[in-house]
């Protein structure tokens, strides 16, 4: 039970407590309450039936005489409604309902004390029902007179109470409850703006700011918040820029190492075989060079927030076997179903080209080259799946593989990988902002390898 209430949500935990000290607080008002009318209402009846009894018994005095007929003062009797009679006169015994009120079912301390001359009472149950017990002394007379009353009529008012009291319970522990989730959704409430406003920037918008004013008691959080907002937004620009200026400045050199290493290509025929060796590494390095600076470009774009799309209507199908046309020179088998052969988008062409592009060389240089490319129209969505039959993609790696400068435990062997990690970073980016989503899984069809999923919204209202 402790485990459970500390595992679970402010919220919940707040509702509960609410709710028990509802609760509590009944339940200790309805047990005084109830312990309080059972009393007075007993007393009362008590009270009330002892007068009776002792004007009774007062009569039977007066009545009495050695030859007296003992039914007939019982039946003169007054007596509250379900009450029985019994009179003993030495060895004789009369009552006005033997046969449910006999000297039998009168406790034995009340018939003691009565024959030594002391009135008693005594609370019973008689033919299942509450009974009070009085046994009275005659004066003068070897004789005592007893009386039953029964007390059911107060038992049924008690019980009655008793349920009211229960119910009253149950619903003021709910009431509880009710307030309990409402206050701590008011209580909550500054607490859930400050982490939609966490979220928004975790999600890219930087600029969120939380209002000081809103709440007094949270100006100071809400002001810190704000505070270190900022700094984390003045920082994330400065290394975008920083990123974006250093790869401006990269790009003058690389042109001109670039442009060298084509005249020196163009002379490589008249090179010894180790310096041609020499030249090809430095060929491959500066290719792959290059490749980090537009990497890095396209990256900076997304950091400053100057990415944007291009949209425009576009064949799905057609579309992507035209750009696995240009991303390779294999034959890359694109599965798309009759019926999304006319399926249109609404894309930007050079960013989604990139995407497929990226895929094919990633699946080229960790899963033994790209076997298929599958469309599938799902609803409001369409997927395009990249597939290999490589080793796949384990699954811790799986959830990082998107990050920057990530290539997975494959990604460290020099060989023809010129990759720099940058690749399914960009996917990821060029995907988010067509509204989409991209993932890895295991290729279930082929037992082995890895299926790059890109799903993407039909509709323009998705785009971003």
């Amino acid at each position: 039970m402790l485990t459970w209430f500390q595992r679970s949500g402010l919220r919940t935990r707040l509702s509960a407590a609410f709710a028990l000290g509802a609760l509590l607080v009944t339940t200790v008002l309805a047990a005084t309450t109830l312990g309080v009318t059972r009393q007075v209402l007993l007393a009362q009846r008590e009270s009330g039936a002892l007068d009776v009894a002792f004007n009774n018994a007062s009569r039977v005095s007066r009545q009495l005489t050695p030859d007296a007929d003992l039914s007939g003062i019982l039946s003169s009797l007054i007596t509250t409604e379900g009450s029985r009679t019994l009179l003993r006169l030495g060895e004789t015994r009369e009552g006005s309902d033997v046969q449910s009120f006999g000297p039998d079912d009168v406790p034995a301390p009340v018939v003691n004390r009565a024959k030594e001359g002391i009135a008693s009472q005594t609370r019973t149950v008689l033919d299942g029902n509450p009974t009070l017990i009085i046994g009275l002394p005659i004066p003068g007379f070897d004789a005592q007179y007893y009386e039953a009353v029964d007390l059911s009529e107060t038992d049924s008012t008690l019980r009655t109470l008793g349920i009211i009291l229960i119910t009253t319970a149950a619903g003021t522990t709910m009431l509880g409850a009710l307030l309990g989730w409402w206050a701590s959704r008011r209580t909550l409430s500054p607490l859930r703006e400050i982490s939609d406003a966490a979220a928004a920037i975790a999600g890219g918008r930087l600029d969120t700011r939380l209002d000081p004013k809103a709440d007094r008691d949270l100006e100071r959080l809400s002001s810190s918040f704000n505070e270190m907002a900022g700094a984390l937004e003045h920082r994330i620009q400065r290394d975008a820029r920083f990123a974006t200026e250093v790869s401006h400045e990269l790009r003058s050199p690389l042109m001109t190492l670039t442009a060298s290493m084509e005249v020196l290509n163009n002379t490589k025929a008249e090179l010894s075989p180790r310096a041609a060796t020499a030249l090809q590494l430095l060929d491959d390095d500066i290719n792959r060079f290059a490749q980090l600076v537009e990497d890095l470009l396209e990256i900076s774009r997304f950091d400053v927030g100057s990415a944007s799309l291009q949209v425009e209507e576009i064949a799905v199908c057609e579309f992507v076997r035209q750009a696995i046309r240009l991303a390779t020179t294999d034959d890359i088998p694109v599965l798309c179903p009759p019926r999304s052969e006319a399926l249109v988008i609404e894309a930007d062409k050079r960013r989604l080209a990139q995407v497929m592009a990226n895929l094919v060389r990633n699946a080229d240089k960790y899963g033994g080259g790209a076997t298929a490319i599958e469309i599938e129209e799902e609803k409001s969505r369409v997927r395009i799946s990249v597939i290999d039959e490589g080793p796949g993609v384990p699954a811790d790696e799986a959830l990082v593989i998107f990050d920057r400068f990530s290539r997975g435990s494959a990604g460290g062997r020099r060989g023809d990988d010129t990759g720099v990690g940058l690749g399914l970073s960009l996917v990821e980016e060029h995907v988010r902002l067509h509204g989409g989503t991209v993932w890895v899984e295991k290729n279930s069809d082929a037992g082995s390898g890895a299926r790059f999923v890109v799903e993407l919204p039909i509709t323009q209202g998705a785009l971003v």
